[in-house]
């Protein structure tokens, strides 16, 4: 598939990111939308996303870096909200955008952090979970756009690993006691054969 370049004010983020994930000696993944663009079909989104492995001791020094490479938080007090959540809500002060970053805990996470591949547009390289890695973080978080992604990478990747990815799904429906993320994705398993 032909690469089409983003948008390069989430080039300009992409890039901030990353260097303050290498500063910081953090390892991470780019998910959600901005993966799906740059590996399979291009799409519109209005943040970017990542997981990122990051120990919560940490958090008070990573959150105060994270000013030196453009990203402020969304949060009057972002530290309490990282270790109650997971998760730092920031801003991208050059560009506006909203920088959504998990704090990884969950060893499927580390997983997809360890399994993600570099991928390179122009001078910038960063690390993107693989297709089967954001095909399950999609079926878990199971909204409309997640589904219309899943078709998407089945139609991109006709060869993804789906026993890992039904193993995982299933592992998150048991857990979160939502038998139907499997279901609806094995539905979608049919109709891409």
């Amino acid at each position: 598939m032909p690469q089409v370049d983003p948008p390069k004010d989430i080039l300009l983020v992409l890039s901030a990111l990353t260097d303050w994930f290498r500063d910081q000696n953090v390892s991470y993944a780019i998910i959600g939308g901005v993966a799906i663009g740059l590996i399979a079909q291009p799409r519109e989104t209005q943040d970017i996303d990542a997981v990122a492995w990051i120990d919560l001791v940490d958090l008070p020094v990573l959150l105060k870096s994270a000013a030196e490479f453009g990203f402020v938080s969304r949060l009057s007090d972002p530290q309490s909200f990282a270790e109650n959540t997971r998760m730092m809500l920031l801003t991208h002060t050059a560009s506006g955008l909203s920088v959504d970053v998990s704090c990884g805990a969950l060893p499927f996470e580390r997983e997809m952090i360890d399994r993600s591949t570099k991928f390179k547009i122009h001078e910038l390289v960063l690390r993107v979970a693989t297709p089967e890695d954001l095909l399950i973080t999609k079926a878990v978080a199971h909204r409309g756009k997640d589904l219309i992604d899943i078709e998407n990478l089945l139609t991109v990747y006709p060869d993804l690993d789906l026993a890992r990815v039904r193993n995982w799904v299933k592992q998150f429906a048991d857990i979160l006691e939502m038998p139907e993320l499997l279901t609806d994705l094995d539905q979608r398993l049919k109709g891409s054969k």
